[in-house]
């Protein structure tokens, strides 16, 4: 067995397409070897900045052989009088046989022509000059480039190849190179060594760049950058600030990663920790230390007490411990950070006030007026919001005035240039004037969640922004006549319909969301006469859109996808989720426990029988009480009787108000089986399909209740066994 490497040496790759083309090339590799029926025992696709590998082990010297059967034209097309038609000596042809080699077989369609066929595998030497540059002509990437006057595209040109099968060079040419690339043994080290590194063999791989200063195991890599960060941030008794995608850039920046301690100019720490660590993660790759057991206040406008003075620069160097490395690198921070300084200045010049009417200068989208008209739009729906929620008088005036002021610092000098620091800032800016720290707080937390991964809005204040802002922003691009499509969604509404549910069942809030949207939509439509509004559509609109954002959001929140079905179904046309998307997640969670617990299949048992039958009815979905459907006059059975104390019970529990209904619906329907099956099944149980019409359908009225009554948790119908 044979090990095959394959180098593609380059210039310095951007950081995610180094990461990011490993995920392309191993399914690629492990595909087309499969199909060339190449076994191999182990395959690793790994990279540095300056280099693409791949190593293969296990590999035979050659492709297996196929042996197959391949059937050709009936007999009686193939033969005449013995001797081979055109048909037959056509398909002896194909299959590279004489045709006397072939065989007549009986098959259920008569008999046929059929050849053995043995396809010799080829060298897999000469298999892999075919397959490398295709391999390579595959790969994708943003912004791939020619260079030269060559013709290729890649990420970076192609500086090297080295492609090994053991000791032996694979023979490749890369035409399209300017200069053309041909395979050989050389790689290069690091690029401080700047020395041409010769791999004997594939096995002598990892060992010949290491002895020349480069590490090319990139999970390795990444263990080193995490382990040296930790040890020195304990050292310093520390927490480091390093989120996982510094961790994946950082791995991917550097060939042999060497730590430095550097240091913060003492001054910096005057400005908020939050700024000193976008710059230092953000900008310069460095890694923040912060206090290790100190907690960050988001509103503070210093970062002392917070972050630490001293910061993790992780090196591509064979001498990073050299002191000018680490005054470079704390030369590069300063400037960074005297123009945050500045910025803030700047900023802190002029009011919170003064930079809300310079809004009135930003167009927002067009035909939606400005930012300052948008904050507007916030304001009303924030007491809109406010109103429907029931908030007390204090929590609803915070969350006014935070819509007031949400969007002030995007005219700021230190936004424009951070805007990943948007409403952090203008909270900061806000409670140094004096606002309350409820509304600067709010202001801080209106863009949360921004993702599925991150914390909703802590406050109630902040809540109610944070759904304003949603609620504006759907509200106004599908009144413009924007919608998303496929994968193509450049004002992230998927991400706002997310948000409002992940809000609302992190508060635990109950909101008509039917009753909002018909509201607002009719303001929306005095405010855009433009847009030729039809309130009406809107909300419909608006209301299918978060119907399905509803499903999709329990489903990606790895709920069961049959009890998701089950409680989101709304055969009858109502528009319960909308009303209270809560409800759905109370529902949900019910199910989900009963069925941990095992606990659901006698419910849905009992309700299942009851609803294929009652389905022979016409009873309406909606009638959730016997009185007035069933008739006990024309029982004529004790059975039925019992049947209908059970509904009765049921109806005083589903037209109860509050969550525990659900669970005491569950428990009475379990309770009601024994109930059930002496009306089927017992000494005293009924033809439900009686020949008396009146009898019939009294009876399946009786159970078109029942189901009713247990549609009011769900539709038992879509829940798996």
């Amino acid at each position: 067995m044979a090990t095959f490497l394959l180098e593609i040496g380059t210039e310095e790759l951007p950081a995610d397409f180094a990461r990011q083309v490993l995920d392309q090339l191993e399914p690629m590799v492990a595909r087309d070897l499969s199909e060339r029926r190449l076994s191999h025992t182990s395959l690793t696709c790994t990279s540095t900045p300056r280099r693409i590998a791949l190593i293969v082990e296990g590999l035979p010297q050659s492709a297996a052989d196929l042996q197959e059967e391949r059937k050709g034209p009936p007999a009686g097309q193939a033969f005449k009088d013995g001797q081979p038609t055109k048909a037959a000596i056509g398909f002896a042809q194909r299959c590279g046989l004489a045709p006397t080699s072939l065989e007549i077989r009986e098959t259920p369609k008569g008999p046929f022509v059929f050849a053995d066929v043995l396809e010799p595998g080829r060298p897999t030497l000469e298999l892999l000059v075919e397959l490398i540059p295709t391999w390579l002509g595959a790969l994708q990437g943003r912004r791939f480039m020619r260079w030269g006057a060559g013709e290729r595209r890649f990420s970076r040109p192609i500086r090297w190849l080295v492609a090994l099968l053991d000791q032996v060079v694979v023979p490749v040419r890369l035409e399209g190179s300017d200069p053309v690339v041909s395979a050989g043994k050389l790689s290069s080290g690091h690029r401080l060594v700047r020395a041409a590194v010769e791999i004997p063999k594939a096995t002598a791989y990892r060992e010949s760049l290491s002895a020349a200063g480069v590490e090319v195991d990139r999970l390795q890599r990444r263990e080193t950058i995490q382990a040296v960060v930790s040890a020195a941030a304990q050292r310093l008794d520390a927490r480091p600030d390093m989120p996982n995608e510094l961790l994946e850039e950082l791995t991917d920046l550097v060939e042999r990663p060497s730590l430095i301690d550097a240091a913060i100019e003492d001054e910096s720490l005057d400005l908020p920790a939050e700024v000193l660590s976008t710059v230092m993660r953000s900008h310069q790759r460095y890694v923040p230390l912060y206090e290790g057991s100190a907690d960050v206040d988001p509103l503070a406008l210093t970062a002392r007490g917070t972050l630490r003075p001293q910061f993790l620069c992780i090196a591509n160097g064979l001498d990073a411990a050299a002191p000018g490395i680490r005054r470079g690198n704390e030369r590069v921070l300063k400037a960074r950070l005297a123009d945050a300084a500045f910025f803030i200045d700047a900023d802190r010049s002029v009011s919170s006030s003064q930079r809300r009417n310079q809004l009135a200068r930003v167009t927002f989208a067009e035909g939606l007026g400005s930012l300052l008209d948008r904050c507007n739009r916030l304001e009303w729906l924030t007491t809109l919001l406010s109103e429907c929620l029931a908030l007390d008088p204090e929590t609803t005036a915070n969350a006014s005035r935070a819509a007031h002021f949400c969007k002030h610092d995007l005219v700021s000098q230190m936004v424009g240039e951070f805007p990943e620091l948007q409403g952090l800032m203008g909270g900061k800016y806000l409670l140094a004037e004096g606002e309350p720290r409820a509304v600067a707080q709010a202001v801080q937390e209106h863009y949360s969640p921004k993702g599925a991964d991150d914390a909703p809005p802590s406050s109630d204040a902040g809540a109610v922004v944070a759904l304003a802002e949603r609620f504006e922003l759907l509200l106004s691009i599908f009144a413009k006549g924007e919608r998303p499509t496929g994968s193509s969604d450049p004002y992230a509404l998927r991400r706002a319909g997310n948000g409002i549910l992940q809000i609302l069942w992190d508060r635990v809030w109950r909101l008509d969301l039917l009753a909002v949207f018909n509201q607002a939509a009719r303001h929306w439509a005095e405010l855009l006469p433009d847009f030729e509004i039809d309130p009406q559509a809107l909300t419909a609109e608006l209301t299918d859109f978060l119907r399905q954002r509803l499903i999709s959001q329990l489903e990606e929140q790895g709920e069961w996808i049959d009890l998701v079905q089950a409680v989101t179904a709304e055969a009858d046309g109502s528009q319960r989720l909308l009303q209270d998307p809560l409800d759905a997640l109370d529902r949900l969670q019910l199910l989900a426990k009963l069925r941990q617990e095992g606990r659901l299949g006698p419910v849905q048992a009992v309700v299942q029988r009851a609803a294929r039958l009652a389905e022979k009815g016409d009873l309406e979905p909606r009638v959730l009480t016997a009185a007035g459907v069933v008739d006990p006059a024309l029982f004529e059975q004790p059975s039925e009787a019992a049947m209908l104390e059970v509904v009765n019970q049921l109806t005083i529990v589903v037209t109860q108000p509050g969550r525990d209904r659900y669970s005491e619906l569950c428990e009475a329907l379990a309770g009601s089986a024994a109930t059930l099956s002496e009306f089927f099944d017992g000494e005293r149980s009924v033809m439900v399909m009686a020949e008396d019409e009146l009898v019939r359908r009294n009876r399946l009225n009786l159970l078109a209740v029942l189901r009713n009554q247990s549609a009011v948790l769900a539709d038992f119908s879509l829940i798996s066994g």
